[in-house]
């Protein structure tokens, strides 16, 4: 056998030691020292909080090691519920329920007597999976209709918080969504209307569209405005990628430099998602020590690896709209001077409006107070080295 096949049966005994495109916990979880310290705190407090960063900056698995801080914490009751897949307020409810009993009560026949005493009104169905001993309660609810009310729903976890004699820390993923509902504002209102009431109960929501997100606690308008405190995450730094990577070599007989490191975090612009993808190929490319080369051969993999996704996004945009990423992506930042338009040809200034939304929409930019990013710094690379 050669001693190539033996490595690679080696890498597969042995964990890689970079994580992304799912939730980074215990030694994968990367610095943000201060802003668990902030979220732990606010839990014990009961502080509403609302996290905001853009997409994949790691805001899932910063709730993640905050709740699991709390986890011997027993005068806490601590839920997640992602709302991703929840289309409706009816959808809504039932994973609210579904999550708010399972963290409560983690017996199944104690389950069953909770969803008879809280929701039995719903008449509630209940599916078990044998092979997983998972189960799932199911009811349908229409409030045009006579008795039935969403008041002692919302107010579940405050209801269980105070005859449990604990307080209850209900973190809800990809809040935005409630934005899509049929009565989106009337839905916020009920809420808002409930949860302020809850001194029993902290709450933490966040997601994974920005703007929508900034919309919804940020607009004075919105129902939730000034609902609690807002946690705006900033990139994990290059010294912490930088120590993290070298850690992370060292600790499985590898050797990378803190020059080459840092190359790999300047490389993805920091971006916690593309830094951990990155050193999990060079990782594997690497024998014993790492070598430039290995590193400048593992970004243009993942970039020829994106190359596919990134076409398709540009597909399904105008001739402008890629102009306007273009110019996005060269750095450019007065949209509206006569050279920007005419180089990138995007029409009159009146049109720099239209395009900043539509690329917002889309999610494809953030806006910031002093510039407008492109969300994905490897679709930036990628307009301006290979498009």
């Amino acid at each position: 056998m050669t001693n190539f096949a033996l490595r690679k049966i080696n890498e597969r005994s042995m964990e890689i030691p970079f994580v992304y495109g799912k939730i980074a916990d215990g030694t994968n979880f990367t610095d943000r020292t201060q802003d668990t310290e902030k979220l732990v705190n606010n839990f014990k407090g009961l502080v509403n909080t609302v996290i905001i960063s853009p997409r994949r900056w790691g805001k899932t698995s910063l709730v993640n090691h905050a709740l699991q801080r709390m986890s011997n914490e027993n005068d806490y009751l601590l839920c997640q519920i992602d709302i991703f897949n929840c289309r409706t307020e009816t959808q809504f409810y039932q994973a609210y329920v579904n999550s708010l009993l399972k963290a409560s009560y983690t017996k199944l026949d104690e389950f069953l007597a909770a969803a008879k005493k809280y929701v039995g009104t719903f008449g509630p169905k209940l599916t078990l999976s044998d092979s997983q001993m998972q189960y799932e309660l199911a009811f349908g609810i229409d409030f045009k209709d006579k008795q039935y009310s969403y008041d002692e729903i919302l107010d579940l976890p405050q209801q269980i918080a105070i005859e449990r004699g604990k307080k209850f820390i209900v973190c809800i993923d990809e809040f935005q969504n409630v934005s899509n509902y049929e009565d989106a504002l009337g839905f916020q209102r009920k809420l808002r209307a409930h949860w302020q009431r809850h001194n029993q109960v902290g709450y933490c929501m966040f997601g994974s569209k920005r703007h929508m997100l900034l919309d919804i606690f940020s607009n004075y308008e919105m129902p939730f405005y000034k609902f609690g405190d807002i946690l705006f995450l900033d990139k994990i730094g290059e010294p912490e990628w930088v120590a993290f990577i070298t850690d992370r070599f060292e600790q499985t007989g590898k050797r990378i430099s803190t020059t080459q490191a840092s190359r790999i975090a300047q490389y993805v612009a920091c971006h916690p998602y593309y830094v951990q993808q990155l050193a999990q190929l060079v990782w594997l490319r690497t024998e014993t020590v790492c070598k430039d080369t290995l590193i400048d051969a593992a970004f243009e993999a993942l970039v020829g690896q994106l190359s596919l996704l990134f076409s398709n996004i540009i597909d399904t945009l105008t001739a402008k709209q890629i102009s306007f990423l273009q110019a996005i992506a060269h750095g450019e930042r007065n949209f509206s001077s006569r050279e920007v338009l005419s180089k990138y040809q995007l029409g009159t200034s009146a049109n720099i409006k239209n395009l900043r939304k539509a690329m917002q929409d889309k999610d494809l930019i953030d806006v910031m107070p002093n510039s407008i990013q492109l969300q994905d710094p490897l679709l930036a690379y990628w307009l301006t080295h290979k498009y």
